[in-house]
């Protein structure tokens, strides 16, 4: 007998469905999974056979066969292990398929046949928004992350029995109902920026960064406090909103990183890795292509210390990214994208002995050696960093003084103002920050007054900046006039912008 039924899953973030067949007929007892399965796919026949069996069901006896279709995309991972018994029930008999064609089935079988987590629930349920089918039966471990989705019904399931109870008595059983309000919960901090003494010119070219997502890089001497700075970023950066929460999740859930508490990411990741890491950790890809760390700080912060360490072709690799907001990974067969809005955070020594501006310790490297260290950092990857700052070394007078610093709170709130002011700015534009303007928003939003417009101009002209550079500055500029409460973008806000731009040009 031939039964048919709908599962999906997930290519790079974006989901398909899929239409599992199973037929049982005379022949030789055996099993076979057609239609380009990988190994995980492949040995759900010894967990279906071992599953069904411990749940009190008959295993048939007979050729059966599983095809899923579509044939020619290659299956992947063990999602399909529920839908696959539920067929082989349904072929011989044991169970109704009258109503298997109403659902969408995703789960891993345990042997006693407990089902499993998978991933990529949420895109999944995105997905299912513009389908037909709107019933989907999940793990009760992804139920929270799919039921969110108003506009599909999730049923969430512990076992194959209680799968196929829920099927011949479907009425008795209802959805489950969340609202992304349920799920949200605010991130407390252990950092905060009034443990941060002095570096007042620091602490306001970051509020200016978290304000309109505007790339940044410091450079100081080791013990400066750069690393310290840049990890009480997050404390003031600006709430997501829903359609940050949902792409941001989507990444993590194709990635498995969600875990049994934690069903939407509500707040702004902080991303870091080690300078030895390869391009493909960094960018994403693989065998089976996978989000890399630039995705997974999408709408968050990737931080990378010591930036002239990182190999080469991983700094370079960063440029699309930067560029575009997104990584496109190419394949024989297909093309896959991944959304890469991040914030991105560097810091840097000087030089290699990290003391060239120091004025406690003195520097011990020829200008040979400097100039090597600084050009692993190449222009185009310079250029496409909004703001370049210098972190001094603090004197005693700062490190012992009693002075009570300005919290994170306070300049959230400030933050927050100039986010609402963006908002407004870009609403149905599909832009959330400043420094995401395309070339026609800048000629929209970033109108200079005539002094504004002859100090750009002076600054272009000395500094031999770039057309890149110009479109930086304004998009600065215009950050620094959000949080000024300003409309229009004056001299002071240019000048402002222009100096976070020109230490590349002293250092470089």
């Amino acid at each position: 007998m031939l039964s048919k039924l709908y599962s999906a899953s997930t290519y790079g973030t974006e989901a398909y469905q899929l239409e599992i067949e199973a037929d049982i007929s005379r022949g030789l007892p055996a099993i076979s999974v057609v239609g380009l399965p990988d190994t995980a796919v492949k040995e759900s026949r010894d967990r279906v056979k071992s599953a069904i069996k411990n749940c009190g069901y008959e295993y048939p006896r007979g050729r059966i066969t599983i095809n899923l279709a579509p044939a020619d995309i290659k299956k992947e991972g063990p999602a399909f292990d529920l839908p696959i018994a539920l067929g082989i029930l349904a072929s011989s008999g044991q169970i109704s398929f009258s109503v298997l064609k109403d659902f969408v089935f995703l789960g891993e079988l345990a042997l006693n046949g407990r089902i499993r987590p998978v991933k990529g629930v949420l895109p999944i349920a995105l997905f299912l928004r513009n389908s037909p089918l709107k019933k989907l039966i999940v793990p009760k471990e992804n139920a929270n992350e799919a039921a969110i989705i108003k506009e599909i019904d999730v049923y969430p399931v512990e076992d194959l029995r209680e799968v196929a109870d829920l099927l011949s008595k479907f009425l008795e059983k209802r959805p489950l109902r969340l609202e992304m309000s349920d799920l949200i919960e605010k991130k407390e901090y252990d950092v905060d920026f009034c443990e941060v003494k002095g570096q007042y010119l620091a602490k306001r070219a970051l509020e200016v960064a978290a304000s309109g997502f505007h790339n940044i890089l410091m450079i100081g001497p080791p013990g400066a406090g750069k690393t310290m700075l840049a990890k009480r970023l997050p404390t003031i950066l600006p709430e997501m909103t829903c359609e940050e929460i949902f792409e941001t999740t989507k990444i993590y859930s194709i990635s498995g990183l969600l875990g049994r508490e934690r069903h939407l990411i509500t707040t702004r990741s902080f991303r870091t890795i080690h300078h030895t890491s390869s391009d493909i950790a960094l960018i994403g890809g693989g065998r089976n292509p996978r989000p890399g760390e630039v995705s997974l700080a999408h709408n968050g912060i990737l931080f990378l210390d010591e930036l002239p360490e990182f190999h080469r072709d991983a700094l370079e690799s960063l440029r699309q990214p930067l560029e575009n907001g997104k990584v496109t990974i190419a394949r024989a067969n297909k093309t896959l994208t991944f959304l890469s809005r991040f914030l991105l955070v560097c810091a840097m020594n000087p030089c290699y002995c990290g003391y060239l501006t120091s004025s406690f310790k003195p520097c011990r490297c020829s200008t040979h050696q400097i100039q090597k260290y600084r050009a692993k950092i190449s222009g185009p990857l310079l250029d496409r960093i909004d703001i370049h700052i210098e972190v001094p070394e603090l004197n005693y007078e700062y490190l012992s003084s009693r002075r009570e610093e300005e919290p994170s709170c306070k300049i959230r709130k400030r933050i927050e103002k100039a986010r609402k002011i963006q908002l407004q700015r870009f609403k149905s534009s599909g832009v959330y920050f400043n420094s995401q303007m395309t070339d026609k928003m800048i000629r929209e939003f970033c109108i200079l007054n005539s002094e504004a417009g002859k100090l750009l101009k002076m600054a272009i002209r000395e500094l031999n900046f770039s057309a890149r550079s110009y479109n930086k500055i304004l998009k600065v500029a215009r950050t620094i006039a959000d949080l000024a409460d300003s409309q229009k973008i004056t001299s002071d806000h240019v000048s402002e912008a222009i100096q976070y731009r020109s230490l590349d040009k002293e250092l470089f």
